[in-house]
C-alpha cells in the first residue's frame, strides 16, 4: 500500500526543506511549495493527503490555500504551522475544520511527525463519524426496500432515498440487459437523458466499481468534460452487474452546491447494492406471481375439463334421477285431470306432484353448482349428506356396472370447511374410477368413513385387480390412465383439490385386494 502523501506549502525555503526532511525519513511522500499561489492550482489536478500549510504568507494566507483544498479536495487532512499561536487562531482553524495545529519553530523532528499523525488520525475520526451518520438512516431506508415487492414504488422509493441521503438534486436509475446495447432509464428526478450521460453510463459499465467525479479538483479530464457538459458541478455513478442484467446508480449536485464526498461515495455504493438486490427481488417475484397465475389458470382449466369428463360418464344417472319425477309429475297430473276423481284424491295427487318437483329442483340445483365454473367460496359441509347424495345419484349407473356399495360411515363426523362442489367431485371422481375398476364383472366397493386426529378419513377400496407397482408411481400424474379411453385427469385433478384444502389423497398400497384410496380433510380447511 502507498505511503501517505503530504504537501507541504510554506514561504519560508528554509522550513519547506526540514519538513520535507523529517517527514521523508518517517516514511511519508512529500512534496513541498514555497508560493502558494502556485499551490492553489497544484490541488486542482493532483490529489493529497494531508495539507501542512503556514498561516501567515504574502499575498495568500494559510486560510485561503485551505478553502482551496477543502473545496477540490474534500476529505484531505489539514494541519496548519505558525509562529504567532494565538486563541483567534485556532478558534479560526477550528471552525474552518482544520485536522490539528503545530507551533513554529519546531523543538525537534519528532513532534512535527506526531503532529502529522495526529492530524491524520483526527480527520479519520471525522471521516469515520460522518459514515457512520449517514449510514444509521440507510438501515431503515434498506428495510423498506426489501419489503416492497411492486416496481414502481420500489422505483419510487429508491430515487427518494438516493436524493434524501446524498441531498442531491438528480437521482436516476438506469438497466439494460448485458447482451443489449444502450440503457433504459427506469425512474428519474432531476436527470435528462442526454448524449453527455449516456456516455458517463457506457464508462461506468466498463468497471464494476463506482465512480465518484467533481468538476473541480483532481480526476479524470474526459470525465469532467462530460460532467460540464451537463452543467453539473459532481456526480457518482454506481454499477451493479447481475448475470443477465447491468445496473447503474446515478446521483449528481449542481455547480453550486458541495461536492461529493469520499464517504457520500462509500454511502452511495451500499444503497446501490441494496437498491440493486430489491430491484432484482421484485423481478423474481413477479416472475414467480405470474408462475403462479399460470398455475391457478392451469389448474382451475384442468378442473373444469374433467367435470365435464366425470358430467359426461353421469349423464346416464342424470337422466334416470330426472326422468323418474318427471314420470311422476306426468302420471299425477294426468290422473288429476279426470273430472270424476273426489277432491281429497285431486289434492293427493297434487301434492304428490309438489313432492316430485321440489325433488326435480334439488337435484338441478346442485348439478348446476357441479357444473358452475370454480366457485371458491368455503362452506361447512356435511361430508356424509354428500356422500349419500353422490351415492344415490350414481345408484342406477352403479347397479347396472354390478357393483355393490358397502358403506361403514360413522354418524359423528365433524363438519368440514370446503368448497361443497369440488369435494362433491372428488367422491365421484373415486368411485367411478372404483366401478371401471371392477368392469365388466363388478364387485364391492367399500367405502370407510371417520374422524382422524383434527379432521376426518376416507376410504374407498374397490375388489378389482388393483394397481401394478410400476403403475403405481405415475397414477396422480396428468393424462396418465390405466384404462381405455380415460382421460387421465380424473386422480390429478382430484389430488389438487384435496391439498388444495390443507388435506391428502394417497394409494394405501397394502389394502388388497383391488385399490384403496384414502382422503384426509382437517376440518378447517386452508383454500
Amino acid at each position: 500500500m502507498e505511503s501517505p502523501f503530504v504537501y507541504v506549502v510554506d514561504d519560508e525555503p528554509g522550513i519547506a526543506m526540514l519538513c520535507d526532511r523529517v517527514l521523508t525519513r518517517a516514511g511519508y511522500r512529500v512534496a513541498t511549495e514555497t508560493n502558494p499561489r502556485k499551490a492553489v492550482d497544484y490541488f486542482e489536478d493532483n490529489p493529497i493527503d494531508l495539507l501542512l500549510v503556514d498561516i501567515r504568507m504574502p499575498d495568500v494566507d494559510g486560510f485561503e490555500v485551505i478553502q482551496h483544498v477543502q473545496r477540490w479536495q474534500p476529505d484531505a487532512a489539514i494541519l496548519i504551522m505558525t509562529g504567532h499561536g494565538t486563541v483567534d487562531t485556532a478558534i479560526r482553524a477550528l471552525r474552518q475544520g482544520v485536522d490539528g495545529l503545530i507551533l513554529k519553530p519546531f523543538k525537534q523532528g519528532a513532534e512535527l511527525v506526531d503532529a502529522v499523525q495526529l492530524a491524520f488520525a483526527d480527520n479519520q475520526k471525522k471521516r469515520d463519524a460522518a459514515r457512520t451518520q449517514a449510514l444509521r438512516p440507510l438501515f431503515a431506508i434498506t428495510e423498506s426496500l426489501l419489503s416492497e415487492r411492486r416496481q414502481a414504488p420500489l422505483l419510487d422509493l429508491i430515487i427518494k432515498a438516493i436524493g434524501g441521503q446524498l441531498s442531491c438534486s438528480q437521482a436516476a436509475c438506469y438497466q439494460k440487459k448485458n447482451d443489449v446495447q444502450g440503457y433504459t432509464r427506469l425512474a428519474a428526478r432531476g436527470a435528462s437523458e442526454s448524449k453527455p450521460l449516456m456516455e458517463l453510463l457506457a464508462r461506468a459499465t466498463t468497471t464494476d466499481s463506482p465512480i465518484l467525479i467533481n468538476i473541480a479538483g483532481p480526476g479524470d479530464h474526459a470525465l469532467k468534460a462530460l460532467l460540464a457538459d451537463l452543467e453539473l458541478g459532481s456526480a457518482i455513478l454506481a454499477p451493479v452487474r447481475h448475470p443477465s442484467l447491468s445496473t447503474v446508480f446515478f446521483a449528481a449536485r449542481g455547480v453550486s452546491e458541495p461536492a461529493f464526498r469520499e464517504s457520500d461515495l462509500e454511502m452511495f455504493q451500499i444503497l446501490a447494492r441494496q437498491a440493486a438486490t430489491a430491484l432484482e427481488n421484485s423481478r423474481l417475484y413477479a416472475e414467480q406471481l405470474e408462475y403462479v397465475r399460470q398455475i391457478e389458470a392451469s389448474q382451475k382449466a384442468l378442473i373444469q375439463a374433467e367435470k365435464m369428463a366425470a358430467a359426461g360418464r353421469l349423464s346416464a344417472s342424470i337422466a334416470h334421477e330426472i326422468n323418474n319425477p318427471l314420470q311422476a309429475v306426468q302420471n299425477c297430473l294426468h290422473l288429476a285431470g279426470r273430472n270424476d276423481l273426489p277432491e281429497e284424491k285431486r289434492k293427493e295427487y297434487f301434492d304428490l306432484a309438489r313432492t316430485e318437483l321440489e325433488r326435480l329442483m334439488v337435484t338441478a340445483r346442485r348439478m348446476l353448482d357441479f357444473y358452475r365454473p370454480n366457485a371458491v367460496t368455503q362452506t361447512k359441509v356435511n361430508l356424509v349428506d354428500m356422500l349419500e347424495y353422490v351415492l344415490s345419484l350414481m345408484a342406477k349407473q352403479m347397479s347396472e356396472a354390478k357393483v355393490n356399495v358397502i358403506k361403514d360411515i360413522r354418524d359423528d363426523l365433524p363438519l368440514i370447511t370446503a368448497v361443497g362442489s369440488q369435494i362433491q367431485q372428488v367422491f365421484i371422481n373415486l368411485i367411478l374410477n372404483a366401478a371401471d375398476a371392477m368392469a365388466p364383472e363388478g364387485g364391492d366397493l367399500r367405502i370407510t368413513a371417520r374422524t382422524w386426529e383434527d379432521g376426518v378419513e376416507f376410504l374407498f377400496q374397490d375388489s378389482g385387480k388393483g394397481i401394478s407397482s410400476e403403475e403405481q408411481a405415475n397414477i396422480f400424474e396428468p393424462f396418465f390412465s390405466t384404462k381405455d379411453g380415460g382421460t387421465g385427469l380424473g386422480l390429478t385433478v382430484s389430488y389438487n383439490i384435496i391439498t388444495a384444502h390443507g388435506g391428502s389423497l394417497e394409494l394405501l398400497v397394502d389394502r388388497a385386494p383391488g385399490a384403496c384410496f384414502r382422503i384426509l380433510l382437517p376440518t378447517g380447511g386452508t383454500q
